[in-house]
């Protein structure tokens, strides 16, 4: 079991680990050692994960989620299979963790009598200094 937070618990069986090809520098080693790691973990079906928690993760993964409710992480930072696995596990458990948190709710507010008092007084000064800015009329015509 990897603990997540106090209440949530993943088994190692829900998450699936495939090791391929990373691009980028490597020297000889790049097109024969498979170092990157590709993370899935099926979200829709997990029963360690409540209602809310769920459509809370499938929001924040956003298009890392699949059509079927698989969350796909890559990690591809490192050199070694190792480290890229542990910044995947890693990378999976924030995910976890943020949409664990319930977010906060939002309250209504509505601007002070004084914040409307002080827009105003900037308007009012805004024109003033505009209108002195006014060509003045000719007695000509």
């Amino acid at each position: 079991m990897i603990p997540i937070t106090t209440n949530i618990a993943i088994d190692e069986s829900e998450i699936k680990l495939d090791f391929i090809r990373a691009p980028g520098p490597g020297g000889q080693n790049v097109n024969k050692v498979a170092t990157a790691v590709q993370l899935r973990f099926d979200v829709s079906n997990s029963p360690n994960l409540s209602d809310d928690v769920r459509a809370r993760l499938m929001h924040l993964a956003g298009r890392r989620m699949t059509e079927d409710g698989i969350l796909v992480i890559h990690a591809k930072r490192f050199r070694t299979q190792e480290s890229n696995r542990q910044d995947a596990l890693d990378r999976l458990t924030r995910l976890i963790r943020r949409a664990s948190e319930k977010p906060k709710p939002r309250f209504k507010t509505r601007p002070s009598k004084a914040s409307k008092e002080r827009t105003l007084a900037a308007k009012r000064r805004r024109s003033r200094i505009k209108r002195l800015r006014r060509a003045v009329a000719s007695p000509d015509g």
